[in-house]
């Protein structure tokens, strides 16, 4: 607990069973809230998050990352969270930055906190492909240019939400896939929510998760299509759910006949 505000980890997992363990270790004292969501993994992630005490939900099927992690969200608010870290689980990035990150949100300094790799010029030093550094570089300029503000980068998988940005933000009206990461953070700057960054050294090794090249450039092409939509809605020229205020939010918690997790 930070400030008198409650603080909740979410680990969206597929397939983490190698490096669940190290990234739970070095979680601090200071969250009161730890939660899995398995989307349908084939390995023994879930038998590992129980032994280390997780609440644990797992999905049915395999639903995809932006499921996955509207799953984490609504279980974090289910448990009366009031900031939420998603980390993954691949131990890409350090925990060691929970504290300073949640704080923060906790304080009102900022209603989003992103973990960047790029600040401070950790990314290829920690492994980072070239190429992927490279489109990270390339989409961070273009989203730059186009939602008016200044981030280092928009592709982080780590990052802090205030309670007020997780009900209030259309969450339920964005993709399945990896592009979630890139529509919330548009949502977050179309809807007025303030967004600070954290420098976030990152590893890249043969256990951690990571997108093969074809998926790599599709997710490029929802990013920029994002982007078009955020441009077209702020000039009045079109209109798209991801950025309307009355698109299904998560303020409710599992509607009638929904049951997409259940707790293991």
């Amino acid at each position: 607990m930070i400030n008198g505000k409650r603080v909740a980890v979410v680990l969206p997992a597929y397939n983490a069973e190698k490096t669940l363990e190290a990234t739970v270790r070095e979680l601090p004292e200071v969250v009161d809230i730890r939660i899995l969501v398995d989307d349908y993994s084939s390995d023994r992630t879930v038998e590992v998050a129980k032994r280390l005490g997780l609440q644990c939900f797992k999905h049915d099927r395999n639903y995809g990352y932006g499921r996955n992690q509207q799953t984490c969200y609504r279980e974090a608010l289910a448990c009366g969270a009031d900031v939420v870290i998603m980390l993954h689980p691949d131990y890409q990035y350090t925990p060691l930055l929970v504290t300073a990150m949640a704080s923060m949100v906790a304080y009102g300094v900022y209603d989003v906190v992103l973990g960047s790799r790029i600040i401070g010029g950790q990314a290829l030093r920690g492994g980072m492909p070239i190429y992927k550094y490279v489109a990270n570089r390339f989409l961070t300029a273009f989203e730059n240019f186009f939602l008016r503000i200044k981030l280092s980068e928009y592709h982080t998988g780590y990052r802090a939400f205030s309670r007020d940005v997780l009900t209030k933000v259309p969450l339920l009206e964005n993709s399945d896939d990896f592009v979630f990461d890139n529509q919330m953070i548009a949502q977050c700057v179309y809807f007025g929510f303030r967004i600070g960054e954290v420098s976030c050294p990152t590893k890249y090794f043969d256990e951690a998760s990571s997108i093969n090249f074809r998926r790599s450039v599709k997710y490029g092409f929802g990013v920029l299509a994002t982007t078009l939509q955020f441009a077209l809605q702020k000039w009045g020229l079109a209109s798209f759910r991801i950025f309307s205020s009355s698109g299904r939010c998560l303020v409710a918690y599992y509607a009638p006949g929904e049951a997409v997790a259940q707790q293991r």
